[in-house]
């Protein structure tokens, strides 16, 4: 792990400082002047991916005094000792001050590398490259200085741009899973952003498993720097390990975690739990992931075990904001995530070991709204079937159903096409059934599906029907005359209210809404 240093979007000290090197000894190797000479590799491998900083041209056995480390040693070896001993000793002298590699040129002194030499460099990991062809050092250096600067000129060009993009973003106000998606995009890596408590507040996997992801970064395979200002730190942003970037992959990482910080400086660290919330929440209703695994492991890093004891999905229909509602959760010992969505506020809970009571439902809650709890389920797809039985009967509660909690286990129905909801054929049956209401209420701006709806929710009560329909119930019984007629069935048929309800009920919601 890397830990962040202080940071300034303006410094232009060397960017491999920071990051991977701007030049390996690999690509010196490759330069067509270096090529020239017939370059044969003895000792590559790792030892090929060591940065260059620059390159020394020296025949002197005691060269080792006079470099500071990342330089590339040309040599014709002419000065050099002859025993196995005293080479063994010269290569242990480089590999401390920190050579990149030796390009060994082959001439009369030294027609073959000695396996001294090869031995000692193999055992040291540091490059060396044998030159079968006489080259002009001269002419390999000007080669390396001039794609030194290239490549520096690159990468300051690149930490331009990216401090404009962070900065930009910033300034806009985008949110941290915005954030965290530029920088792994910027990197070409995956990238995680949690908070001090370790909880995942964003991930971008870029198509890897997220499971396999939130491991990795919790390994230590990988570049971490925290998010702080001014002092406080409200948690981490860490990147998997990925290809070289020519700004470095720290200060990209550096970049991203800035501009998250200035996001909590403007509106504080608690948008992070509302964001993960409700990115969860989302993903897992609208069926964002292919592998139920992933969502397990998010919800695990938000400290919501699923599996560990039955979990449900619950709806408030509140205005109220969802993080006043998981607090109160919290209060009444039920592990919770809450989010908004549309006029209700949704909850994934681990009821205590009890369950959940009715009136710790409505203490959660809050004073005069209804609660909808979905049935209990032991995995991820019990729980969003649990979660969309709960908003599926929350669509279909009475306006004035305030202060009442209702369970899905006591609609069975309603239960049973949640967690069909995905079946297209499901769908197909209730746009098939209900197309001649659909478009009379299109066509003449009619209530014939709200009436259905309040007949299959009051079967055996017609009065009942009627008031929630908020008609007299004569005009009731016309409508249910005309429903009659247009769909050429029997209301008072069980078989035929069945059907009705699941049609209903396997709507899409969209729809349902826009009739």
């Amino acid at each position: 792990m890397s830990e962040r240093r202080e940071f300034s979007p303006s410094e232009t000290d060397r960017p491999e400082r920071h990051g991977s090197p701007l030049l390996r000894v690999a690509d010196v190797v490759a330069l067509p002047v270096v090529q020239d000479g017939a370059p044969r590799v003895l000792v590559g491998g790792a030892a090929l991916d060591a940065g260059v900083r620059w390159v020394h041209a020296s025949d002197n056995a005691g060269v080792a005094r006079l470099l500071d480390g990342g330089e590339l040693l040309l040599t014709t070896a002419a000065a050099w000792p002859r025993d196995a001993r005293s080479l063994r000793a010269l290569v242990r002298e480089l590999a401390a001050v920190g050579v990149s590699g030796v390009v060994v040129e082959l001439g009369d002194r030294m027609p073959r590398v000695p396996d001294a030499v090869v031995e000692a460099c193999a055992e040291a990991s540091l490059a060396l490259v044998a030159l079968a062809g006489e080259v002009k050092f001269v002419t390999v250096t000007e080669a390396v200085h001039r794609a030194l600067i290239d490549a520096q000129t690159a990468a300051l060009r690149e930490r331009q741009r990216l401090h404009e993009l962070f900065t930009a973003l910033s300034l806009r106000g985008a949110p941290a899973d915005v954030i965290v998606t530029e920088t792994a995009r910027a990197l070409d890596a995956p990238v995680v952003l949690e908070n001090l408590a370790g909880e995942v507040i964003a991930t971008e996997a870029l198509s890897r498993p997220v499971a396999e992801v939130l491991a990795l970064a919790a390994d230590g395979a990988s570049e971490r720097v925290p998010v702080q200002a001014r002092g406080v730190r409200w948690g981490s942003l860490t990147a998997l390990v990925g290809p070289p970037h020519p700004a470095g992959r720290l200060t990209v990482l550096e970049l991203g975690a800035t501009a998250l910080a200035f996001g909590c400086l403007a509106d504080g660290a608690a948008e992070w739990t509302v964001l993960a919330h409700r990115t969860l929440i989302d993903d897992l209703l609208g069926s964002r992931f292919a592998r139920v695994d992933d969502v397990a492991a998010r919800l695990a890093r938000l400290g919501f075990d699923v599996g560990g004891r039955p979990a449900c999905g619950v709806v408030v229909r509140t205005s109220e904001a969802a993080d006043r509602i998981r607090a109160r959760a919290t209060a009444e010992g039920v592990a919770a995530l809450a989010a908004r969505r549309d006029d209700a506020v949704v909850l994934l809970v681990v009821p205590p070991a009890g369950g959940l009571s009715d009136a710790a439902a409505r203490r959660i809650a809050g004073p005069a709204v209804a609660v909808i709890i979905g049935q209990p389920a032991d995995d991820v797809p019990g729980l969003l079937a649990s979660t969309r039985a709960a908003l599926e009967l929350a669509a279909r509660a009475p306006e004035d159903a305030a202060d009442t909690v209702r369970r899905v286990a006591d609609r069975p129905l309603a239960q049973l096409v949640a967690a069909l909801g995905d079946d297209r054929r499901l769908q197909e049956h209730g746009e098939r059934m209900l197309a001649p209401l659909i478009r009379h209420d299109r066509e003449r701006r009619g209530d014939l599906l709200d009436v259905l709806a309040a007949l299959v929710a009051h079967p055996g009560n017609r009065s009942a029907a009627a008031t929630a329909s908020h008609l007299s119930r004569s005009v009731f019984y016309q409508r249910l005359a005309v429903i009659a007629d247009l769909l050429a069935v029997d209301l008072d048929d069980g078989e035929v209210l069945a059907a009705l309800h699941i049609a209903l009920l396997a709507r899409p919601r969209g729809a349902r809404e826009r009739s």
